[in-house]
C-alpha cells in the first residue's frame, strides 16, 4: 500500500464561548488569530508552516469538530477516499475548505470526523513577523513557552483495538504502543502515527454510550525548559495545570495538561524518541510498567479520564467488568507509584 497519510495538520474543536477560548489561545497559549469566516476562528502556532492549525468552532459544548491529516500527494488523497468507501464508510468531497480547497471528510466507525486534504496554502510571514531565518515561517512568539506547532489529538473510542486496527487497515497508520490493564485483558489507550513520531493519533478506552469524543489534543515545544515555563506562566495568570510535568513512558515524551476555558483538555509536549522502523511490531506496555508515567513515582488524577463533550460515563471504563476491578479500570492509573 502506498503511503497515504504525512501528518496532522489541524483540529477544530467545538466551544460554546468562541471568544473565551480565542482570548486565551492568543494570550496564554500564544497562538496567532489569522481569520474568522461564518464564526469559526482560524490560529497558528509560530511555527506552523500552513495557514493555521486549530479552528476554534463554535458549538454547545466542548468537543471535537474534525481532526485533519495531510495525505502524501494528491493521488494519495484519492486512494484514501476509495480506501474508506471500500471499508464501508461514506464520506464526502468538500470544495471549500479555507486554505485548503478540496478535501475529503468522513465519519469513522467509532464517531469521529476526519479530514483529508493535500492542498495547503503556506504561511510565510512577512514585516514586522519575519523572521531572520529562513525555515522559520515567522519570529518566535513573544509569549513564554508558546508551542511551535500542532503536535497530535488522542480521542476516546468504545474498543481500542478495533479503533487502531481500522486506522491501520484502511488508512496505514502505524501502531506503535498499546496499554493493557495489570488486572484483567483489557485494552486501555493506544497510539498510532502517520510518520516518525511515537505517535499523532491516540485512543483510549470510553464505556460512555458517547461516540466521536475527544480526550485531549496536544501542542508541541521545542525544549523541556520551554515546557516548564509554560507551565509557570500558566499556573501565575490563574489557570490550573491538571498533571504534569512528568515523562510518559509510551513516546517518552515529557508533558504537561491543562484546560482551555471551554474545559476542554490540553497537552504541552516535547521529546520523545523517533521511529523510522517500517515493519515495526507494537509493544504492549501495562501502567505498572510506567506506561503513562515513566518514573513510576505519581498517581494521575481521576480528571484526566473526563472526555469531551461530557457524557454518562469516563474515558477509561468498560460496561460489565467483574466489581473487584472496576476502579483500577476506571482509572488504572490512580494508585500512587504505578504509572
Amino acid at each position: 500500500m502506498i503511503k497515504l497519510l504525512s501528518h496532522l495538520s489541524y483540529v477544530a474543536i467545538t466551544t460554546p464561548d468562541v471568544e473565551a477560548s480565542v482570548d486565551f489561545y492568543t494570550n496564554q497559549v500564544g497562538l496567532t488569530e489569522v481569520a474568522r469566516e461564518n464564526g469559526n476562528v482560524y490560529l497558528r502556532c509560530w511555527g506552523d508552516y500552513y495557514a493555521y492549525s486549530v479552528v476554534v468552532v463554535p458549538g454547545n459544548e466542548p468537543g471535537l469538530d474534525t481532526m485533519a491529516w495531510r495525505t502524501s500527494s494528491a493521488e494519495a488523497l484519492d486512494e484514501a477516499a476509495k480506501r474508506i468507501e471500500a471499508a464501508g464508510v461514506q464520506g464526502e468531497w468538500l470544495d471549500d475548505v479555507p486554505q485548503i480547497g478540496r478535501a475529503y471528510r468522513f465519519t469513522g466507525p467509532f464517531g469521529h470526523s476526519m479530514t483529508l486534504h493535500w492542498d495547503v496554502t503556506r504561511y510565510q510571514g512577512a514585516g514586522a513577523v519575519a523572521s531572520i531565518y529562513p525555515d522559520r515561517p515567522e519570529k518566535r512568539s513573544k509569549v513564554a513557552g508558546a508551542p511551535r506547532q500542532l503536535d497530535h489529538v488522542t480521542v476516546a473510542s468504545s474498543d481500542v483495538d478495533a479503533f487502531a486496527a481500522w486506522y491501520n487497515d484502511v488508512l496505514g497508520f502505524r501502531i506503535m504502543a498499546k496499554t493493557v490493564l495489570d488486572d484483567a485483558p483489557i485494552s486501555v489507550f493506544s497510539v498510532l502515527t502517520t510518520n516518525e513520531k511515537s505517535h499523532d493519533l491516540g485512543v483510549v478506552l470510553d464505556g460512555s454510550s458517547r461516540a466521536g469524543r475527544i480526550n485531549h489534543y496536544a501542542f508541541w515545544v521545542d525544549t523541556r525548559e520551554e515546557l516548564l515555563i509554560a507551565a509557570d506562566v500558566l499556573m501565575e495568570n490563574g489557570y490550573p495545570i491538571e498533571y504534569g510535568p512528568s515523562i510518559h513512558g509510551i513516546g517518552e515524551q515529557t508533558f504537561l495538561y491543562y484546560r482551555e476555558p471551554s474545559s476542554l483538555r490540553i497537552e504541552l509536549n516535547t521529546g520523545g524518541y523517533r521511529n523510522y522502523v517500517p515493519d515495526w511490531e507494537p509493544n504492549t506496555w501495562k501502567p505498572s510498567l510506567g506506561s503513562n508515567n515513566f518514573y513510576r513515582n505519581g498517581a494521575m488524577p481521576m480528571s484526566m479520564t473526563e472526555s469531551f463533550p461530557a457524557a454518562d460515563g469516563p474515558s477509561a471504563t468498560e460496561e460489565g467488568v467483574p466489581d473487584e476491578i472496576k476502579d483500577a479500570l476506571l482509572n488504572p492509573y490512580a494508585k500512587h507509584g504505578q504509572g
